[in-house]
């Protein structure tokens, strides 16, 4: 994995607290550790206050949001609220499944309004966990962030090994994966986004990719 960003860890040495286990081990100790990781980075990438929370269930169960909810919060706790602070997810984690339900691009299409108009042309809406391995937008949007149309459609050649990664997840159902968001700004428009996934054979696979 190329360090595209700050924001990027060294999953390699992470990956050695868990050397030896099983696979079922290591998806305990990723579960256990990646998340603290991923706040304390984090943080450092983050010079305001925040407000990090835990987020599961709805309809994609399998997975769980990491999320800085301060933002919505400023009115109270700032006396002032700044257009340019917006809540954002931290990271989403969990293990691929079979998705039961219809896409919802109905609900796609109805988050904050036509992308075009909102974003531009070069942006879609994207998930940050794919339908195809248990992702939904679901009844609070935290799967949803503005994404570079060629990576989404992988139409760029980060966009094809993108593709390939949620394709290896579908067709691994209980793969635990990851997809987190790094941030330039104080927006929830990631500059860039890395995704994980651990593999049969036991290794991670961790790559880090251009949202600008």
């Amino acid at each position: 994995m190329k360090i595209a960003h700050p924001g990027t860890l060294d999953y390699g040495g992470i990956g050695m607290d868990c050397k030896g286990y099983s696979k079922e081990q290591m998806i305990g100790c990723f579960l256990e550790h990646l998340p603290l990781h991923w706040r304390d980075a984090y943080l450092k990438m983050t010079l305001r206050p925040t407000d990090i929370v835990r987020v599961t269930g709805g309809v994609e169960r399998g997975f769980t949001y990491i999320y800085d909810h301060y933002p919505e919060m400023q009115p109270a706790s700032a006396g002032v609220s700044d257009p340019t602070i917006e809540p954002r997810v931290v990271c989403v984690y969990g293990i691929s499944a079979p998705q039961k339900f219809k896409r919802d691009d109905y609900r796609l299409k109805g988050w904050v309004g036509p992308t075009g108009e909102m974003f531009g042309d070069q942006w879609d809406k994207g998930h940050f966990i794919a339908h195809s391995l248990g992702g939904a937008v679901d009844g609070t949007e935290l799967n949803v962030f503005v994404q570079n149309r060629r990576f989404n459609r992988g139409w760029s050649a980060e966009g094809k090994t993108y593709r390939q990664m949620e394709k290896y997840c579908a067709a691994h159902p209980g793969t635990f994966c990851f997809s987190r968001p790094l941030y330039n700004d104080q927006t929830a428009k990631p500059a860039h986004i890395e995704f994980g996934l651990l593999k049969t054979d036991n290794t991670l696979w961790v790559e880090c990719f251009d949202n600008r």
